[in-house]
């Protein structure tokens, strides 16, 4: 069965009574999903559900990946699949097609994400896809494996470094606090 808009709706809530000051900054996850819309699919173009991994070593670094399609250094993650049935499956199974790490080489740290963003992607006319949003749930995941064969229709690269070169403020605090 795949992902509910009910578990999503679930999340967003156990996230939010972590994080009751970020409800204006998902209250467009919010407003999809009291319309009915569904998050789980691509073509919803008001926004729609990705999931992210955070994974990061025992010394404390964190895997970024050089995604190819925006020509950046971004956390492993991606769109759901219709046979995803929670966030956190979703993320971890996105992190192990992207960089070739074996889920049984990874520890999810919680069933709460770790982050919850909202952040534009750029059209691709490529794909038929205009400007639209991202819903991205991120969670945490530890490992002690290393990369193994990247995902290279979407990965160019990848690199373990400090947490503290995560570009978002909020996650990057978040990600050093959880990791002490």
């Amino acid at each position: 069965m795949p992902i509910t808009a009910e578990h999503i709706r679930e999340t967003v809530d156990d996230y939010l009574d972590a994080h009751p000051e970020e409800k204006g900054q998902l209250a467009p996850v919010l407003d999809l999903l009291d319309a009915g819309a569904d998050l789980n699919s691509r073509k919803e173009f008001r926004g729609h559900a990705t999931a992210g991994a955070i994974l990061a070593d025992p010394a404390g670094r964190v895997l970024h990946i050089r995604h190819l399609a925006l020509d950046r250094w971004l956390l492993p993650g991606g769109h759901l699949e219709a046979d995803d049935t929670r966030l956190v499956d979703a993320a971890q199974r996105e992190l192990t097609e992207e960089t070739g790490i074996p889920a049984s080489a990874v520890i999810p740290a919680g069933l709460r994400p770790l982050h919850i963003d909202v952040h534009p992607i750029p059209a691709n006319d490529a794909k038929g896809e205009p400007e639209h949003q991202h819903f991205d749930f991120r969670f945490l995941f530890r490992t002690s494996a290393d990369v193994g064969e990247l995902q290279t229709e979407e990965v160019a690269a990848a690199a373990w470094r400090g947490a503290d070169t995560i570009a978002d403020e909020n996650l990057r605090n978040r990600v050093v606090q959880a990791l002490r």
